[in-house]
């Protein structure tokens, strides 16, 4: 490690902004060398400290410690998920195996958790304030979580265990990186792309100049297994073979891997004292238990079915066909919902330009809501040319902290849309937050606009829920930072954010033609709000089909042996009543990246679960005359400032003056009744 190496020390940069024109591949394993190794001097400093255990010399010491650690691991998992490489793909299998065994080095030192505990036992007797309070709690319970509590074999085993958990869901994620991006269909003529808009048809042409082969069409595949392409495209067997390609992913390199990831965890559990891993996920989530979350799923099911089973009669018989597939219904689906709302998807998407969206409607309801603005700074760079570098300010005009926009989708970025703190907020350390989000929409041709669908509107408006989320944070401790609650507390402010793409004004002030100017027509946007509910059973039913498979997986109990993974995907749609053909799942096993690469192992129920919150919250807004800067105010003054320093039920309650009420939810998805 040298001078040289820009994560050595704190960037100059405006809110200490990574500087990313000087980062390279080779700075990345050194600055994690030195960081964890920095990090392991101070916690056992923290350790070793002869003095009494006291919230400051301990707590806030653990808060301190792996400045340089963070810093280099938010730049570079940023890096591995929206800009990789085969550098940096190695690089992420060592260290993501070696960051297991750090944290195992500081959750199973028993010197350290015997100041923690100590702290703990007496936590009602050291006059700290609430958040303090909370902050000693949640740093008791992630070491004993962490497996504070074991004898040093159970410790052994469980870093054992770690290790492999790592190796494995790097592993599972480079293989769909490279089986996703293999499996992309290529075309030789644009007649064979007869339906799509003549602007996705440039893009395609443009994704493969992009990908080596000039003069073809290539369709890249998104990381959900229903490709936004099968509602328009008009050749039936390029449907099949499209489909065919997306739910076949990881069949040969990740099946091995799901079987093998979901008995760790167990192993792990147990080890943990719990009878599954989906018992010790959702213990410290805010269902609190297995029977909560298996309570909302079944409940949920049988009048999803229904409405899924009606919706596929409609379009069985509208389509004429005795085969009716799962390639089929997007098509059909469109041309049902032509002729019943008489709209359809490529007669919205010239209103929906991607600059007019962000700026006039995702950034425009956030001013009316919470009196932000924001300001482009193309003086400060993004790590890819793509990326967009914008200035947060709130209504008084003080600076809040940088907002960067990397929308568009290439090679080098995995499938899906997500947000990343790159630096989060704290008054510890004096800083304000910067985040990013990360979209997938085809890149346009040179000189041509990019027009989104509505469901990547919607997408847009909701990866920037949590970017409120981390930019209004307003805590103390970088441990409650932004978005750093529950799993199935998370998605919830993203979820209530959706809410502004469809309010009047907000679409009044974006839905733009991108060539005239000229507002989406009002009979439109009355045909549009009128086909919101149409195929919601679809969704719902793609949905819960993917969230049983999860919680199906990490059910296993120790010592199980699922079997074949398809088999078992297979009989646990079944045994759940979700084994519908015309509807696979969201994501299938072999490519479901959410649980087996990302955070959400025993979590997918989150979305549905956060939606419980934000149906309930969208009906308060109009309850309290909706978009108003008061009801903004209460909002972020009681959730989206909070983070994770107060229990997030309270925060709810504390906002809404109840609990929270499912009807509003049941009446969303067509489920009431």
């Amino acid at each position: 490690m040298t001078s040289t190496n820009p994560f050595l020390s704190p960037s100059t940069l405006p809110y200490e902004l990574p500087p990313f024109a000087d980062i390279r591949d080779e700075h990345y394993l050194p600055a994690f060398e030195r960081g964890m190794a920095e990090q392991l001097a101070e916690v056992r400093a923290v350790a070793a400290d002869p003095e009494p255990p006291g919230f400051e010399n301990t707590i806030i010491a653990l808060e301190r410690s792996g400045d340089l650690l963070s810093r280099v691991s938010s730049v570079f998992f940023n890096r591995t998920a929206a800009d990789t490489s085969a550098t940096v793909q190695e690089i992420e299998a060592r260290v993501n195996t070696e960051l297991a065994a750090h944290a195992d080095a500081i959750h199973l030192d028993p010197d350290l958790f015997a100041r923690v505990k100590a702290l703990h036992d007496t936590r009602h007797e050291l006059g700290l304030d609430a958040p303090s309070l909370r902050l000693l709690e949640r740093y008791h319970t992630r070491f004993v979580r962490a497996g504070a509590e074991l004898t040093e074999q159970g410790r052994e085993r469980l870093r054992e265990l770690n290790a492999e958990i790592a190796e494995a869901s790097t592993a599972f994620e480079q293989n769909l990186f490279a089986d996703t991006k293999g499996a992309a269909i290529v075309l030789d003529s644009a007649d064979e792309l007869a339906g799509l808009s003549a602007d996705a048809v440039a893009s395609a042409a443009a994704n493969a100049t992009a990908l080596g082969h000039d003069g073809r069409f290539v369709l890249s595949l998104k990381n959900f297994s229903n490709q936004t392409e099968l509602a328009s495209l008009e050749d039936r067997a390029l449907r099949r073979r499209l489909l065919e390609a997306s739910v076949s992913r990881g069949l040969t390199s990740n099946r091995a891997l799901v079987v093998k990831l979901a008995r760790l965890r167990a192993d792990r559990a147990a080890l943990l004292g719990y009878p599954s891993h989906a018992a010790y996920v959702v213990a410290d989530q805010t269902a609190r238990t297995p029977e909560a979350v298996t309570t909302l799923l079944s409940r949920l099911v049988p009048a999803a079915v229904a409405n899924a089973e009606r919706e596929a009669t409609a379009l069985t018989a509208a389509s004429g066909l005795t085969d009716f597939a799962a390639w089929d219904w997007s098509y059909w689906a469109e041309k049902v919902r032509k002729a019943d709302y008489d709209i359809d998807a490529a007669e919205m998407r010239p209103y929906f330009e991607l600059d007019r969206v962000l700026k006039d409607g995702v950034f425009h309801a956030a001013g009316q809501v919470y009196g932000l603005g924001f300001t482009e700074r193309p003086d400060l760079g993004g790590y890819h040319p793509d990326v967009r570098v914008f200035e947060v300010s709130d209504a008084d005009g003080t600076p809040l902290g940088l907002y960067l926009g990397d929308f568009f989708a290439r090679a080098s970025k995995r499938g899906g849309a997500w947000m990343n703190s790159l630096v989060k907020q704290s008054h510890l350390f004096g800083r304000k937050p910067v985040v990013v989000n990360n979209l997938n929409i085809a890149k346009p041709a040179p000189g041509e606009p990019a027009l989104l669908t509505f469901d990547e509107v919607h997408t847009l408006f909701h990866e920037f829920g949590h970017a409120l989320h981390g930019l209004l944070s307003d805590v103390e401790h970088p441990f409650f930072s932004g978005t750093a609650v529950p799993r199935d507390f998370v998605e919830y402010p993203s979820q209530v954010n959706e809410m502004w793409a469809t309010w009047p004004q907000v679409l009044a002030h974006y839905a733009r033609h991108h060539e005239t100017g000229e507002p989406m027509p009002a009979d439109l946007v009355a045909r549009m709000e009128a086909a919101e509910r149409f195929g919601q059973g679809y969704r719902t039913v793609e949905y819960l089909s993917a969230a049983v498979l999860d919680w199906a997986w990490h059910s296993l109990p120790a010592g199980h042996d699922p079997g074949d993974a398809e088999e078992f995907e297979a009989a646990a749609l079944k045994e759940a009543g979700l084994a519908l053909p015309a509807i696979p799942p969201r994501y299938r096993s072999t490519y479901f990246a959410h649980i087996f690469a990302h955070g959400y192992s025993a979590g997918y129920y989150s979305y549905i679960w956060s939606e419980v919150l934000d149906a309930d919250t969208v009906e308060w807004f109009k309850e309290n005359g909706g978009m108003r800067r008061e009801n903004g105010d209460t909002f972020r003054r009681e959730l989206l400032s909070r983070g994770g320093s107060v229990d997030p039920l309270t925060a709810f309650e504390n906002f809404r003056g109840r609990a929270p009420e499912i009807a509003p939810l049941l009446a969303r998805r067509g489920l009431a009744g």
